[in-house]
């Protein structure tokens, strides 16, 4: 089998001096690509680093963390990039979990990395305190190829998940597997992918495809509306991935109908919980450029739902069409499976073979083949996937919160909102408030709670409306990655109470 990084390493040869990545209007070319990727690996190489090795990056949106996690594959180790959870002691004890060679940082990341963390730490770029520094080493070294040393059997990635509920866990995937993970149907030379999420989660993948793919990326340090927008209109934007509520805030800028967009081919979101009246004003918004897929770290990309499939008002209630050689089954809160609703199972040729040195979280969700999603879903009369909700959040009432969050974005008062169970406050729908719902006003407007709670009851009935407490906020809490912080809403509603 032919390793992604031998035929990354072939399409980067042959790209020459096309530019395939750009930073602060600052272009890459392959070549340059390549023969940083060569001169890293000799350095890394030096540095001990073998195959079944895994070094962690703490890294920027930077070529430079592209090619030292390339040439750390080009030599047969592994990479993680690695997540930020917000405390320094969660941060340390997910790097002594994930046990890495080497941890590289940047002058941009660097005071992100804890004290307590007993590995060697490299630099690529001025770091005070960290005296090794790979760039400088790199740069002494010869750009003359390196065979790819990967296995199929050799650990290649470990990809960190946000750690919003303790330490971030990592899936992790050999050679073989991910280059399933990563695979391209075929060249694709006219894409111009925007990355502006963090390398630790998805971005990682899709920066793999577009290059596999002869394309082009375009680095941002974040998300930021504004930026976006001028992006996709400078650099002519073909592609660009957002989490859900970065879609919401993008859709809902007030440039947008200024904005040339016509580059746009698709705009592709993830996350379980839309409101499908939040997914048609962002095509209306934004163009017939909305795509949808349903997935996770651990098992990829499970359905999709292209733009042209949003093409009547169920499709915009689904995850789209389970992907070639993805199963998917549902299983019945009696442990039996169901044909067609129940919790979430899948098994993927592009599925994680488990988490890295987190056993009992590995045989909690990957059991016999197949990857316990977490998740209530059910098919449709069309095949397409629909996701309910958190198994968690739905209880034993049946009442989807996805159903209870469209309800609530269509109150006049609310812009968006994102709806939780609270464990704390009693089962979802059996007596007391058991959904916390965080709701933002549009602009220069306040949310009204009694509408929301009137809106609720007209459509769901009395008691379901007052399981549903209504928390106006000024901005819902998110992750790292720009999701939902679901357990800072639940921490947030409780702190209110009080």
């Amino acid at each position: 089998m032919t390793s992604y990084i031998d035929s990354l390493v072939e399409v980067l040869g042959g790209a020459g001096d096309r530019p395939v990545l750009r930073s602060a209007g600052t272009d890459t070319t392959g070549a340059g690509l390549l023969a940083a990727i060569y001169r890293y690996a000799r350095v890394l190489g030096h540095q001990g680093v073998r195959p079944g090795d895994l070094v962690a990056l703490l890294a920027p949106n930077r070529p430079e963390a592209v090619a030292v996690r390339y040439a750390a594959h080009l030599i047969g180790a592994a990479a993680v990039y690695l997540s930020v959870p917000p405390s320094p002691e969660t941060r340390a004890a997910m790097i002594a979990q994930f046990d890495p060679r080497l941890v590289v940082v940047f002058p941009g990341t660097a005071g992100l990395l804890p004290a307590a963390v007993t590995a060697p730490v490299a630099a690529v770029g001025p770091v005070p305190g960290v005296p090794l520094r790979l760039d400088t080493l790199a740069a002494a070294q010869p750009a003359q190829p390196l065979a790819p040393r990967a296995r199929p059997s050799d650990l290649a990635v470990v990809i960190s998940s946000g750690g919003t509920t303790g330490v971030p866990k990592g899936s992790r995937r050999d050679f073989a597997t991910y280059s399933t993970n990563v695979a391209v149907p075929g060249p694709a030379p006219g894409r111009r992918q925007l990355a502006n999420g963090k390398l630790a989660y998805l971005t990682q993948i899709l920066v793999d495809q577009t290059l596999l793919g002869g394309g082009t990326v375009i680095f941002q340090d974040q998300f930021e509306p504004a930026a976006t927008l001028d992006a996709i209109e400078r650099d002519r934007i073909t592609h660009l991935f957002l989490v859900e509520p970065q879609l919401f805030t993008l859709m809902d800028d007030p440039a947008v109908p200024d904005c040339d967009l016509s580059s746009l081919r698709a705009l592709t979101h993830i996350g379980a919980m839309a409101a499908p009246v939040l997914r048609r004003r962002a095509r209306a918004r934004l163009g017939p450029v909305i795509a949808h897929t349903y997935g996770a770290s651990e098992i990829g990309i499970v359905s999709a739902l292209s733009p042209a499939e949003h093409d009547r008002p169920s499709r915009f209630a689904c995850a789209g069409r389970i992907q070639p050689g993805v199963d998917v089954r549902f299983r019945r809160p009696d442990g039996s499976l169901g044909p067609r609703t129940g919790a979430i199972e899948v098994r993927s040729p592009a599925m994680a073979q488990g988490y890295r040195h987190r056993p009992a979280e590995e045989a909690a969700s990957f059991t016999g083949g197949w990857y316990r999603t977490g998740d209530l879903g059910a098919l449709d009369s069309e095949g397409m996937l629909q996701i309910l909700g958190r198994t968690s959040d739905i209880g034993g009432t049946g009442v989807s919160p996805v159903a209870l969050q469209d309800t609530l974005c269509r109150q006049p008062s609310v812009r968006y909102a994102v709806l939780v169970a609270d464990p704390e406050r009693g089962a979802p729908g059996v007596g007391g408030r058991g959904w916390v719902a965080a709701a933002e006003a549009w602009p220069g407007g306040v949310v009204d709670p009694e509408q929301c709670r009137a809106g609720l009851a007209a459509v769901h009935g009395e008691q379901t409306a007052a399981s549903v407490q209504v928390m106006p906020v000024e901005q819902i809490p998110r992750t790292e990655q720009g999701k939902p912080n679901r357990p800072a809403i639940r921490a947030t509603a409780q702190a209110v109470s009080r």
